[in-house]
């Protein structure tokens, strides 16, 4: 290199970013020789102080401590962090330090201050492809995305153009070309930014210093088993909360909620829970029923028991500020509200007028809040939905409470302001939520959905995707949406089926509800501007085709609830980008249409043309009458070579005996091998966890011109029968099938 063009390298690297410096790069050797000098003066001219201000205002912050706090897993520690300033609430418990970071160890974090800002960047790999970011519109692959990072109430997701949703998840899963896997957890509950470039993840907060984990295994599974070491583990909800749910914004009076529990069984339409939105409510008073719509909630729910349903019914944060109101007196005398910077009750505005809202960082309002579902959940109430909590507030631009409010804490939370505890202020609800239903009920197991949620938050909720439309390119977003939210440690998580706004076509209906079998939570939701949408009011044909889907997913509810056990004990998520198919292969890296359910079902709706399909092998299978499920708007589902997948009969709701018999839909390798699994419990409680539960592997092997299936193992106290297995072995030229007892080898010719 000739002295003058060194000299010119160093121009072009001290130059401002900007125009000046894109034209450089434009330049030829010869050409910068001449041009460099006349730019350098123009950028030092041009040069403004703010510009001077920012370089000067950054500043890097030395790591303080790094440690080793699992297998694969390094915590780095800035210097200023103090836990009183930014408390964690993503961490399930308190990492313990296991020895030093490995010298080896290529990601770690740059710390820095920027304008009074706490930030931490990475510099990754080239060509590594980013997923994660949490509830996020838009693609499924996060690179070159800046996400805000506070929970928003964003109807409609403001038509595509949000730039925030309900959800927080400091958290970025990168793939590597070579399909090793790392994440990267920004351990700052603080309103930040979240910026994801190609060779950099940032993370700047508006708060004080925070921790950054970083996972490094060798594949993505392992790194959301990682994850799910870190921030905790899905609990095993009870099995109904698998099933079909249909809600609506509302349904009133209860004879309304009983028609529609009718026609589900009268129209073998299976489904399983019926859920109440706030116009069950005196007054949108939260914890009280409306003495006309519902004067005898206990015989509503009665009724839907009975009928072989489960009811879950919405609480939100807002307590209406009325002096003759208990809710209100008691929170008032204890005094547990969030205070304004005055130190006085803040009051906002939301459905019942006036409301004051619990200070959820308090221990004191978390009790108190927890113990107001005993007589709640009295009425046989099942599960509780937490909406509106981001909290969400009306007539006030920024849509929620102000960042100045005070928050007073207690316990291992420090006081701070609403810009500290914002993003955490749903999952803290949802705690107290899941705990108040723990003490009513010890023996079951709680269901609680939350639309407000934070990094972690699966230790007390499941959720869904908040106020979508009906329109198609929800539908098409649904899929990416789900699917980042379970790389983000999420497993249980769905959209509004049918979308919740705007009106829908029977066609347009019809590929929603087709979706129904395969998000790990499935809800059909509809705002009450809409005309009705349960399957029978979309006409004849859309009936059968939501009939079809439902019964579909009844027939895989032993392989959904078999996922949903191993999510509860490795963090596996349920609903899989096509990629964890193989994780080498580049042109899945951004497929987004095609999707795994579990890791042996490929799924493809019928709406998605010349999808990218791994090149394993992936045979098609039915899961009903093959005839019905070509009707134009069912998915596609393949079976993964290698797989053994357990299949139930058709039922209504998961109180009836699906196992008799099962089935096992067995696909071999190139190898002739085939193994699955199989979970069972009784559904509900926690007698599994004292060993009352059947826990069973299988195995198939060509031989010859036949396939020979066995159980080879069974962990577990439950009592399962000698039960008749009728077996389906998918292959080139067909299905063949076979059957006998599980005690014994079954024989299933191959040809």
């Amino acid at each position: 290199m000739t002295k003058g063009f060194g000299w010119i390298v160093f121009v072009f690297h001290i130059m401002p970013r900007g125009p000046h410096n894109v034209v450089m790069k434009s330049l030829s050797p010869s050409q910068l020789l001449f041009v460099a000098p006349l730019l350098l003066l123009v950028n030092l001219a041009g040069a403004q102080p703010s510009d001077k201000s920012e370089v000067a205002a950054r500043q890097t912050v030395a790591i303080e401590r790094a440690a080793k706090i699992g297998e694969g897993t390094m915590l780095f520690v800035p210097q200023g962090y103090k836990p009183a300033k930014t408390p964690s609430l993503a961490f399930a418990t308190a990492p313990k330090e296991e020895g030093e970071v490995p010298n080896e160890w290529g990601l770690r974090p740059e710390f820095f201050q920027d304008n009074g800002k706490a930030g931490a960047s990475l510099t990754i790999p080239m060509g590594t492809s980013l997923y994660g970011t949490g509830e996020q519109t838009g693609p499924l692959l996060r690179n070159g995305k800046s996400v805000l990072l506070w929970n928003t109430d964003s109807y409609g997701y403001g038509d595509l153009k949000a730039d925030r949703l309900y959800q927080s998840h400091p958290w970025v899963l990168g793939v590597r070309p070579d399909g090793t896997a790392f994440g990267v957890l920004f351990d700052s509950t603080w309103k930040a930014t979240l910026t994801t470039d190609a060779n950099r993840i940032s993370f700047v907060s508006e708060g004080a210093a925070f921790r950054v984990a970083v996972i490094d295994r060798a594949s993505p599974l392992a790194v959301m088993r990682g994850l799910a070491d870190l921030t905790g583990k899905m609990p095993l909800p009870p099995e109904w909360a698998l099933g079909f749910h249909q809600c609506r914004y509302s349904y009133y009076p209860d004879a309304k909620v009983r028609e529609i529990a009718s026609e589900f069984r009268k129209r073998h339409l299976p489904c399983d829970v019926i859920w109440l939105d706030i116009h069950y409510m005196d007054g949108y008073r939260i914890f009280t029923f409306d003495p006309k719509r519902f004067p005898d909630p206990k015989s509503t729910n009665d009724y839907l028991h009975k009928n072989g349903f489960h009811s879950v019914w919405m609480i939100d944060p807002g307590v209406k500020k009325d002096t003759s109101y208990p809710v209100y007196q008691s929170g008032t005398s204890k005094d547990l509200w969030v205070q304004t910077k005055d130190g006085k009750p803040y009051v906002g505005k939301v459905w019942p007028g006036e409301c004051v809202f619990p200070d959820f960082t308090m221990p004191v309002t978390r009790q108190w809040w927890s113990g107001l579902y005993r007589n709640y959940l009295a009425k046989g109430v099942d599960g509780v939905w937490n909406d509106m909590n981001e909290p969400a507030i009306f007539e006030v631009e920024s849509r929620t409470m102000p960042e100045d409010n005070q928050h007073r804490g207690g316990g291992d939370l420090p006081p701070g302001p609403h810009l500290l505890y914002h993003n955490t202020y749903g999952m803290l609800m949802t705690s107290a939520t899941r705990e108040g239903l723990l003490q009513a009920h010890p023996d079951r197991r709680p269901f609680v959905l939350t639309r407000a949620n934070y990094l972690g938050g699966q230790r007390y909720a499941a959720t869904w995707t908040g106020d979508n439309k009906a329109d198609m390119p929800y539908l098409q977003m649904s899929i990416p949406m789900s699917l980042n939210l379970s790389l983000s440690g999420q497993p249980l998580n769905g959209p509004d089926l049918g979308g919740y706004s705007g009106a829908v076509t029977p066609e347009l209906y019809g590929k929603w509800i087709s979706l129904a079998p395969f998000f790990p939570f499935a809800r059909a939701h509809t705002d009450n501007t809409n005309p009705p949408r349960e399957p029978w009011t979309q006409g004849p044909e859309m009936e059968k085709v939501a009939r079809t889907a439902l019964e579909r997913r009844y027939r895989l509810m032993p392989y959904l609830y078999t996922r949903a056990y191993v999510a509860s004990i490795q963090g596996d998520p349920i609903m899989q980008p096509l990629f964890f198919a193989d994780v080498k292969d580049p042109d899945l890296r951004a497929e987004e249409g095609s999707f795994l359910f579990g890791p042996d079902l490929l799924v493809t709706p019928s709406w998605i043309e010349s999808p990218k399909l791994p090149k394993a092998i992936w045979r098609d299978v039915s899961l009903i009458d093959p005839k019905r499920e070509k009707d134009g708007y069912q998915a596609k589902v393949k079976i993964r070579g290698g797989a053994i997948v357990p299949l139930g009969k058709v039922i209504q709701n998961t109180n009836e005996k699906s196992l008799d018999p099962l089935t096992l839909l067995v696909c071999l390798d190139a190898s002739g091998k085939a193994s699955g699994e199989l979970y069972e419990d009784v559904g509900d409680g926690y007698e599994y966890v004292k060993g009352d539960y059947a826990f069973t592997h299988y195995e198939a092997t060509g031989q010859g011109d036949a396939v020979i299936v066995k159980m080879t193992s069974r962990v577990g106290q439950l009592k399962v029968p000698n039960r008749q297995i009728h077996v389906e072995v998918v292959t080139e030229q067909g299905v063949r099938q076979g059957t006998g007892a599980e005690s014994e080898p079954i024989r299933v010719p191959s040809k």
